[in-house]
């Protein structure tokens, strides 16, 4: 049953080499890309029960024993996230049907798009760190090639901002790396979590925490490593960002997540008063920036950036609740974060712009999309009784019975200007008159209806899975209490993967 842990793995790679094989097919590829999203979202979904129901799940590639071999392990918040990027894959690869022209579909998207989801999903699942520095270059190779697909002006720039920084975390990176298995003689992550405790130098692992910290916040895109984030994301189609701003920068959060509760818990209170702080000006820097735009794609970068503040502050407080928070947080966030991105995708392909001065008029045109808009903005905003209200909620809690007022009163603050942008965008792109220069454009063609399923069909699921998740919040927050538990008690990890 073990040896099905490497579906996540296995089958987007091997509907990369499909597309690949396929690409004189434009339909083909198209097939192909759903079923394999669709393959991993139920393979995600099936890990996630066997996770639930029997504990940690590991599998050691070929046989060799741990620490010496690569190990796959998955517990419940890795399980949770890979169920979180199936999703997200099969809400853009069904999305990208109306989205995505004819020269990205045949210059290699659904490809790039696959070993992407096969990079998100082996750092997910990694149990070492090389081999967490491996799957960070896979992800980094294709949303390079995502990123630049098309050679606009805007593009290339974008680009080439997103490779330079993303390059530099990598050496810090594996410069970490490699200063850490000076002093270790590992890169197991189980087994770091052992034997950090047997360093002779304790703050040679402060300093290595510290560049861990750095490379990981440079991929998260935290204060003051996020400049990048603005000044790409907001230069690919929509799908493309809208899969960067649901997953990517999720994969940072996620490893600074796992190493700072597994392997960097010597000195919480230096670490961790670090990580807090770090949290609250991400916050401030990310929503202020948001305040300032003047388009619906810069105002979303922005707010993403402050709101992985939010992730942060649970990783900060590091009390089970806290913890528990943090996930909940992620799950909301990279459903309702996706949801905006598409939303604007199609709103920019209705009135050719995302321009705030050049919108208006699309809740007399378009009243039902309009409110997909605000359920995901309110749900961004912490409105109840939506998923992001009782995310929030949680971390406003931990934080009030860590008596860190500082940092609650800077989330509060946060939300309400999230409000704000989001009431911005409403009022210019909604509800004013549409100017006299804004033409309604309809995508039109002789599947019109199956092309207009394409472009709403993801957004309505995805609204409609932050209501359902505001609604039904305390399974959600039970699963996520449990795979707080587990990174809590990281014991549990070792013996999972080290036995005894």
């Amino acid at each position: 049953m073990r040896q099905f842990l490497i579906l996540p793995i296995i089958i987007p790679l091997l509907t990369a080499i499909a597309t690949i094989l396929a690409r004189q097919s434009r339909t083909t590829l198209r097939w192909l890309n759903l079923f394999g999203a669709l393959g991993l979202l139920g393979s995600a979904l099936s890990l996630l029960i066997l996770t639930d129901r029997n504990g940690i799940q590991v599998v050691q590639i070929g046989n060799w024993p741990a620490p010496f071999g690569i190990s796959l392990v998955v517990d419940l918040f890795s399980a949770i996230m890979l169920v979180m990027a199936g999703l997200i894959g099969l809400a853009v690869a069904v999305y990208s049907l109306a989205a995505i022209d004819v020269a990205r579909e045949t210059h290699g998207y659904y490809t790039l798009l696959q070993v992407l989801l096969m990079g998100v999903c082996g750092a997910f699942m990694t149990g070492d760190l090389f081999n967490l520095y491996v799957w960070f270059e896979v992800m980094l190779v294709a949303s390079f090639v995502l990123l630049a697909l098309g050679g606009e002006r805007a593009q290339l720039e974008g680009s080439i901002k997103y490779v330079t920084i993303n390059l530099i975390s990598s050496a810090i990176f594996l410069a970490a790396v490699g200063i850490l298995y000076s002093v270790t003689g590992t890169l197991n992550m189980a087994d770091l979590s052992r034997q950090i405790h047997f360093v002779a130098q304790p703050g040679l692992v402060s300093t290595v925490a510290m560049l861990f910290m750095i490379s990981f916040g440079i991929k998260a895109a935290i204060f003051p490593l996020f400049f990048w984030l603005p000044a790409s994301y907001h230069t690919p189609p929509a799908p493309v960002a809208a899969i960067f701003a649901g997953l990517l920068t999720k994969v940072g959060v996620y490893a600074l997540i796992r190493t700072f509760t597994l392997i960097f818990v010597l000195d919480v209170g230096f670490t961790h008063t670090v990580i807090l702080i770090l949290a609250g000006l991400t916050m401030v820097v990310g929503v202020l920036g948001a305040v300032a735009q003047r388009s619906i794609r810069r105002i979303l970068s922005f707010n993403l950036v402050s709101h992985i503040g939010y992730m942060l502050m649970g990783l900060g407080l590091f009390t089970p609740l806290a913890l528990a928070g943090t996930i909940f947080y992620t799950i909301h966030h990279i459903i309702v974060k996706t949801t905006l991105f598409l939303i604007s995708g199609i709103v920019e392909r209705l009135q050719g712009s995302d321009e705030l001065a050049k919108l208006g008029g699309l809740y007399t045109k378009l009243p039902g999309f309009a409110v997909l808009f605000l359920i995901a903005a309110f749900s961004l905003s912490g409105i109840p009784p939506l998923s992001g209200f009782w995310a929030k909620l949680a971390l406003i809690r931990a934080g009030l019975d860590a008596r860190q007022y500082v940092i609650v009163a800077v989330a509060l603050g946060a939300s309400l200007l999230t409000l704000y942008t989001m009431t911005r965008i409403w009022d210019e792109a909604f509800w004013k008159p549409a100017p006299d220069t804004t033409v309604m454009s309809v995508p039109v063609s002789g599947r019109r209806s199956l092309r207009l399923a394409a472009w709403l069909g993801p957004v309505v699921v995805l609204a409609l899975l932050t209501v359902i998740i505001g609604l039904a919040a305390e399974p959600v927050l039970a699963l996520s209490l449990r795979a707080a538990d587990q990174l809590a008690n990281p014991a549990r990890y070792v013996q999972a993967v080290l036995g005894g």
